[in-house]
């Protein structure tokens, strides 16, 4: 395998944030987090009602620090800052690109669902840590990142063996460890080259009965104490996902365990793996992630009150709460997903690729205030074409539209947008001739089990019509709320009248397939000759509460 080449990301962004938290209610019906409501409102769970899986959150000061996974989203490990746990910003990601494998890259494979994954995030003595293990096949080397700035640039510290979900953790005296799979652990040397020879063992086992899940690593050290967080679940009739813990007084055992949290919320599935975290004022709370169908997998947040010596979550009945009162009021509005006028000279944060763009194939300089997506590769579907950007979709329902200019698209060229994953929604303008045609479809992508090889894209096209105009817009809007998960597509001639084409679209997670939520995406493809492109306006977003 060829070593991977990092290109850090060099964008620092001046970051702000909002936090805070304590139940005020237990109600569990489902609200909303409408982008609208009193910056001095009270949180309304999820915290984030998009698809951020795998959380680790650390608080250095006024500031807490997020990351969670991408996967074969590029740039990858997405860090968020925020002050009041209610407002994230993305300030930047550990990296650019990924490129030990030509997967990265649509060659020989692809890397849907896998890619970087559970991210580990520390601070100690003033810089910032990372250790994350792209999860390829088989799995890729684990990676210790560090930056002085959380917002980067990061750089590669040390790379060694696949540690799976894994927690980096620095003891109070100076010693360094990782915690991985389930229930393994291992010392690295002081300088973080590598393990320490020897050092590798298990703290404890697995319950007879526990034959599902028992993963995804948390590490924390609390009064003296060890505390591993982990997510579990019993494949067996009344056993739900949960999160447990394991504590000892020494950091190799023996180790006690106890369930933290059970919970469902809001008429999804119960909640499991994340991590607690301490506020400046020394209150505790957890941060879980919950699956979603479609939308994929959010973020709850709920106090964390220490019983006995436990890190209990959820409310006084062990429950994930509606509301959670606010840690700091008065903070700004921050937003995961955003509306762009590509008026920057550099892509706006928000914004990934789908695997490795091809950055001769993209620009905002050649036309100022328009994103260009070049074709650059012939391709025969949407799952295997270069420079697809992509933004999340968020609950309980949002809206986005796209102004594309047609005028330089080539014979058999593709462009459109998409509410994009394993299963798609889709609407393409395809060029042939003279004539552009716009379908909506549906689309599924079969992938090979080894290398996720795009083997086939099976695709019903619901609707057709003929575009005579070189500027049109298109519009996706999705509802995310219980028993949903619908998109309805549309397009306009003029921005503002509005005719729906195709049908509600049915969107789905898969974990076989690509293992993340629906994503807004917009494409342009070639499926005969390279050369053409489109330019892309502006990209209009808008989050609806559904009250």
């Amino acid at each position: 395998m060829n070593h991977l080449v990092f290109l850090a990301l060099i964008t620092i962004c001046n970051i702000g944030g909002h936090l805070s938290t304590d139940v005020v209610s237990n109600t569990k019906a489902e609200g909303s987090n409408d982008s609208t409501v009193s910056v001095n409102a009270p949180i309304t769970n999820p915290m984030l009602w998009a698809d951020t899986p795998d959380p680790d959150v650390i608080r250095v000061g006024d500031y807490f620090y997020l990351v969670t996974t991408t996967m074969h989203m590029m740039p990858g490990a997405p860090i968020m800052r925020s002050r009041d746990l209610a407002n994230w910003e993305t300030i930047g990601y550990l990296f650019d690109k990924l490129t030990d494998s030509p997967k990265y890259d649509f060659q020989e494979g692809t890397v849907y669902g896998r890619g970087q994954w559970a991210t580990s995030l520390k601070y100690h003595k003033g810089k910032f840590y990372a250790l994350f293990a792209p999860n390829d096949n088989p799995g890729g080397d684990t990676y210790i990142m560090t930056a002085d700035d959380a917002a980067g640039p990061w750089k590669i510290h040390s790379r060694m063996r696949h540690f799976h979900d894994a927690s980096l953790f620095f003891d109070d005296n100076d010693r360094v460890y990782v915690v991985y799979g389930t229930g393994n652990i291992c010392e690295l040397k002081a300088d973080l080259s590598g393990v320490i020879e020897g050092s590798d063992r298990k703290i404890f086992e697995r319950e007879k009965d526990e034959t599902g899940l028992l993963e995804g690593s948390r590490m924390i050290k609390h009064n003296g104490k060890y505390y591993l967080l982990m997510i579990s679940h019993v494949w067996a009739p009344g056993r739900h996902r949960r999160e447990v813990c394991y504590r000892s007084d020494n950091i190799l055992g023996p180790y006690e365990k106890k369930t933290i949290l059970e919970s469902d919320f809001g008429g999804f599935p119960y909640v499991g793996q994340g991590t607690i975290v301490d506020s400046p004022d020394g209150d505790w709370y957890g941060i879980i992630f919950q699956d979603r169908g479609g939308i994929g997998r959010v973020l709850t947040l709920m106090p964390c009150r220490w019983i006995d010596g436990w890190p209990m979550l959820g409310d006084e009945e062990g429950h994930v709460p509606l509301h959670v009162r606010r840690l700091k009021s008065g903070e700004p509005t921050q937003s995961l997903v955003v509306s762009d006028d590509f008026s920057r000279s550099r892509l706006d944060l928000h914004w990934q690729w789908n695997h490795n763009p091809i950055d001769q194939a993209w620009s905002l300089s050649e036309r100022p205030g328009f994103l260009r997506l070049k074709t650059s590769k012939v391709v025969d579907n949407l799952y295997m074409a270069p420079n697809t950007i992509t933004q999340r979709m968020e609950g309980p329902a949002c809206s986005a539209s796209v102004k594309l200019d047609l005028s330089h698209m080539k014979d058999g060229d593709c462009t459109g947008f998409a509410a994009f994953n394993g299963h798609s929604g889709v609407l393409t303008i395809k060029r042939q001739g003279k004539t552009f045609t716009l379908t909506m479809s549906e689309q599924v992508v079969q992938l090979s089990d080894k290398h996720k090889v795009v083997e086939s894209v099976d695709v019903n096209e619901i609707e057709k019509t003929t575009i005579k105009n070189q500027i049109v817009w298109l519009r996706i809007d999705g509802d995310f709320r219980l028993h949903h998960d619908k998109a309805q597509m549309y397009y306009s001639i003029d921005g503002k009248e509005w005719k729906k084409i195709g049908n509600d679209y049915q969107m789905r997670f898969d974990y076989r397939k690509l293992f993340m939520g629906t994503r807004y995406a917009i494409f342009n493809y070639s499926t005969k000759k390279t050369g053409g492109f489109v330019d892309i306006d502006i990209f209009s977003y808008q989050r609806k509460p559904y009250l």
